[in-house]
């Protein structure tokens, strides 16, 4: 493994990719709204409930950030399909990477026992309300 260095420390020449993990490739994050009300908060934390995947924010909106790694990233940190890589993964820059960033939010949440103390802990909010009706009686067969 080679020795990580400040991207201010790159020798010319060389690609910051050659020195990274990949952290870009090991995960994604998407926009979700954010939770309002009992019912929001509840399919929300349906989603802590999940392996893999936790919640955070970045100034107030929420994403939802599935741990994951591409299925073409090689042994060797780099892109199994650039040539053919997702037009989001062209749009990524080195000048703009996560390489050296320790990315710390004010909102964070891994389990769905973080996210209903934070609830709890707005005011005005009830008890979460299951999502799911009752099961419903059987009825009989009239035959």
């Amino acid at each position: 493994m080679l020795q990580k260095l400040h991207r201010s420390q790159l020798p010319a020449g060389e690609s910051l990719c050659d020195y990274c993990t990949a952290k870009c490739c090991r995960y994604f994050a998407l926009p979700i709204d954010t939770p309002t009300t009992d019912r929001d908060f509840d399919f929300v934390r349906w989603y802590l409930v999940h392996e893999s995947a936790s919640l955070f924010t970045e100034g107030e909106t929420w994403y939802l950030l599935v741990h994951t790694k591409c299925r073409h990233l090689g042994e060797d940190n780099r892109c199994g399909i650039y040539e053919t890589r997702p037009q989001i993964c062209r749009d990524y820059h080195t000048d703009e990477c996560e390489y050296d960033e320790s990315w710390t939010y004010e909102r964070y949440f891994e389990v769905a026992d973080q996210l209903m103390e934070y609830r709890e802990a707005l005011a005005g909010f009830k008890a979460v309300t299951p999502v799911r009706k009752a099961k419903p009686q059987v009825l009989s067969v009239i035959g």
